[in-house]
């Protein structure tokens, strides 16, 4: 099978390429290589590598920034999708997109359940819903939501607590908003998993359990301290989301219903705090190194 990723240069692209499945031929395409928001790019590159799957790993992700850059978010997140979805159809291809549990409003009392509609608060959950339809235009294609994604790749909410906590005598962090902090690597194994499946329709994953953003921060600080990353620990402090207040409104409860999803894959996703070590411990070896 012959698989085309966009992405590739992003905090998830680089883990799908780390977790890539043996014996498949994948040409990983970083921004340079193919913009998703160019059609005629999108058309020629679909033309020339004829992919039997694409995997779009490519996203506007600034959620804040979004509010202010209208226009770049949907060109990337959601007419970038359409142009890759019109391709897929073009040529018989399936196409898995991966989107984000911010096309929820965060009002439930639940975790949200795939078929629960959405209502998104921000630019960005806005065009990762409309990038959603664009997406599921396509036959077979495979919408793949996720929640508080980091890695050992890119900017993200570990690698920012990591230098605040070096730099500051303490931090105050978010505790009213819940969620379930998900590894790169663990997201991009399930994709690839799930993709080899031939999976359809919309599949929620994330690691296993929940937490507000106090308390990943906590997390972070203790597991990083064990091992060496940081050489002190100092007060986290916990707030509420008005007393930060964000250009981008975040919905409140973050949490996806995986059960569905955990039975396809045939097992439950590690915890995210067993996830989190594993990243902290691959952050170490590359600062190590």
């Amino acid at each position: 099978m012959r698989i085309m990723l966009t992405g590739a240069g992003g905090q998830l692209g680089h883990a799908l390429c780390r977790a890539q499945p043996s014996g498949e031929d994948i040409i990983a395409l970083d921004r340079a290589g193919l913009d998703v928001g160019d059609a005629a790019a999108v058309t020629a590159m679909m033309e020339t590598l004829r992919p039997d799957l694409i995997v779009n790993a490519a996203a506007y992700t600034a959620v804040d920034r979004a509010e202010q850059e209208l226009e770049l978010a949907e060109r990337i997140n959601h007419q970038g999708v359409r142009y890759l979805a019109n391709a897929a159809r073009a040529i018989g291809a399936r196409l898995v997109q991966v989107s984000t549990d911010f096309v929820f409003d965060g009002a439930s009392t639940r975790p949200y359940r795939i078929d629960d509609l959405p209502r998104p608060l921000s630019v960005y959950g806005r065009t990762k819903w409309a990038g959603e339809h664009a997406a599921l235009s396509a036959p077979g294609s495979l919408i793949v939501r996720t929640s508080w994604l980091y890695g050992v790749q890119g900017t993200n909410f570990v690698k920012t607590m990591l230098r605040l906590m070096a730099e500051r005598d303490e931090v105050r962090v978010v505790a009213d908003q819940i969620g379930t902090p998900t590894h790169a690597d663990s997201l991009a194994r399930a994709i690839w998993a799930l993709a080899m499946r031939g999976a359809s329709g919309i599949a929620h994953v994330s690691d296993a359990g929940v937490a507000s953003w106090y308390d990943f921060a906590v997390a972070i600080q203790e597991e990083a301290y064990a091992i060496g990353l940081l050489d002190r620990m100092i007060p986290v402090l916990p707030i509420a989301t008005s007393n930060y207040p964000t250009p981008a409104t975040r919905p409140a409860l973050s949490v996806l219903d995986r059960d569905a999803t955990w039975v396809q894959l045939g097992k439950p996703a590690a915890h995210w705090r067993v996830e989190l070590r594993l990243m902290l411990a691959q952050l170490k070896d590359m600062t190590c190194g």
